[in-house]
C-alpha cells in the first residue's frame, strides 16, 4: 500500500511539473489506436515513441506508462517530448541481454536463401516486450482501460560485408545503417602487419604480388553475448558480387592453402591473411583490381562452436554467379591493388635484349660456317683418296 501511495504521489508531482493536460492535447485527444506506437530497431538500441494524448484521454500520463513492469530504473522510464506533434513519450534502451529493460530475447533458425543458400542454419534474434499502463485507482473497480503497447525487433545474424576493393592499395569505409540489423556495428579493415597495428595504405601502383594482406572484421558497440564468425570470404573482379569471376579464400572449413586463419568465432573480431594475387583475366592491365567480400555471422557464444563444424560443401576457384542477399547489406569499401608482371620493357632493357639477340645470331652463323668448312674438307679428302685408287687400278 505504501508503495502504491508513493507511486501515486510521484506521478502527481511529475504530472504537475511537466505532464500535459487533456486540454493541452486539443485535436490529438482521442481513444487509443494500434498505430499509436512507433518502433525504431537500431543497431545498438531500440527506440519507442508512444503518442501521449490518447493515454491522457484514457486517464494516464507518461509516468504511468511502464516498460516491461520495471518501475525503479530511471533508464527504463519514458520521457515526455512536446517538441513534436502529436506529443509523445519516448523510451530508449540498449540491445544487451540483461540490460535491455526486461526485453525478451528469442533466437530462431531457418534455412538460408539467396546468397546464404549454402548455409543450412541462418539465425535471427527477436527482441520484444510491452509498455503497460499502471492504474493508480485504489479500490475494487476502475473505469480506466488498460493500455498495452507491444514492440518487437528482429535482427538477422548473418551479413554480407562486401565491396572491399583490393587493388593488388587505401582503406575507405562507406557505412549505411539498416533498421533491424547489426550491420553498422561491423567493419572490415586491412592491415600490413600480423599484429594488426598498421593499416594497409595502398600505394598508387598497387602492392607487390605475394605480399601478405591482413584482414580484420570487428563488431563494435555490440552486446557481448555475440561473437563474430566468418562463414565465407571471397574475392571478385567486379565491385558487385553478382555475375563476376570469383575466388574463394575460404568457405567454412574449406580454406585455400595460402589463406591463414588466425581467429574466427572466438571473440568479437575475426582475423585472417592471404598473399596478394591477381586474376588472370586482368593480365593485360598494369594493376589488378579486385574486391573482397565476407559473409559474416553473429552467433551467441554458446552456439558459435556448432557453426564451426566442417560439414559444408567445399569449393575451389570457379566462375560463379552470386545471387542477391536476403537482407540489404551495408557497403564497406576497402581498396586493394596488386601489381601484375610488367608487359613493357624499359628502353635500356630493350637495347640490352637487342644486343644479346645480335650476339646470339653472330655465334650461330659462325658455327654454321665452321660446319660447312669441315664438311667440304672431308669431301675433298674422300675424293682425292678415291681418285688415287682408280689411278692404281688402271
Amino acid at each position: 500500500m505504501a508503495l502504491i501511495l508513493l507511486l501515486i504521489l510521484t506521478s502527481l508531482c511529475i504530472a504537475g511539473r511537466e505532464a500535459l493536460s487533456l486540454s493541452d492535447c486539443g485535436a490529438y485527444a482521442r481513444r487509443p489506436e494500434y498505430s499509436d506506437i512507433t518502433v525504431v530497431c537500431g543497431t545498438s538500441a531500440i527506440d519507442l515513441a508512444i503518442q501521449i494524448c490518447p493515454a491522457i484521454y484514457t486517464g494516464y500520463n507518461e509516468s504511468l506508462l511502464i516498460l516491461n513492469r520495471i518501475r525503479n530504473n530511471v533508464d527504463c522510464q519514458g520521457m515526455l517530448d512536446t517538441s513534436v506533434a502529436p506529443p509523445v513519450v519516448r523510451f530508449s534502451f540498449p540491445i544487451r541481454e540483461g540490460n535491455a529493460c526486461g526485453s525478451n530475447f528469442l533466437t530462431t533458425s531457418a534455412t538460408g536463401t539467396g546468397i546464404f543458400s549454402d548455409f543450412s542454419n541462418i539465425q535471427t534474434v527477436n527482441v520484444s516486450g510491452v509498455v503497460r499502463s499502471f492504474d493508480p485507482t485504489i479500490g475494487t473497480i476502475t473505469y480506466n482501460a488498460e493500455l498495452k503497447y507491444y514492440y518487437s525487433c528482429a535482427y538477422p545474424l548473418e551479413y554480407l560485408i562486401n565491396n572491399t576493393q583490393v587493388d593488388v592499395s587505401s582503406a575507405s569505409i562507406a557505412l549505411k545503417d539498416n533498421n533491424g540489423s547489426f550491420i553498422s556495428t561491423l567493419s572490415m579493415t586491412l592491415y600490413q602487419d600480423i599484429n594488426y597495428t598498421i593499416p594497409l595504405i595502398m600505394p598508387p601502383r598497387g602492392i607487390e604480388l605475394r605480399k601478405n594482406v591482413y584482414v580484420q572484421v570487428v563488431a563494435s558497440n555490440l552486446t557481448s553475448q555475440y561473437f563474430v564468425l566468418l562463414d565465407r570470404c571471397y574475392a571478385s573482379v567486379s565491385s558487385q558480387p553478382s555475375n563476376s569471376t570469383s575466388f574463394n579464400l575460404f568457405v567454412s572449413c574449406s580454406i585455400d592453402q595460402l589463406t591463414t586463419m588466425l581467429e574466427n568465432g572466438d571473440s568479437q573480431k575475426a582475423r585472417f591473411y592471404f598473399p596478394a594475387f591477381r586474376f588472370i583475366e586482368q593480365q593485360n592491365e598494369t594493376i589488378s583490381t579486385y574486391y573482397l567480400h565476407c559473409i559474416t555471422r553473429l552467433c551467441e557464444q554458446s552456439t558459435c562452436s556448432t557453426f564451426k563444424q566442417c560439414n559444408r560443401n567445399k569449393r575451389s576457384v570457379e566462375t560463379t554467379v552470386v545471387q542477391d542477399s536476403v537482407t540489404k547489406p551495408s557497403v564497406l569499401t576497402v581498396a586493394i591493388k596488386a601489381k601484375t608482371q610488367d608487359s613493357i620493357l624499359s628502353k635500356e632493357e630493350a637495347l640490352s635484349a637487342g644486343q644479346s639477340d645480335g650476339r646470339g645470331a653472330s655465334v650461330g652463323l659462325g658455327i654454321a660456317v665452321a660446319v660447312l668448312v669441315v664438311i667440304g674438307v672431308v669431301a675433298i679428302l674422300m675424293a682425292t683418296t678415291f681418285y688415287r685408287k682408280l689411278k692404281r687400278l688402271s
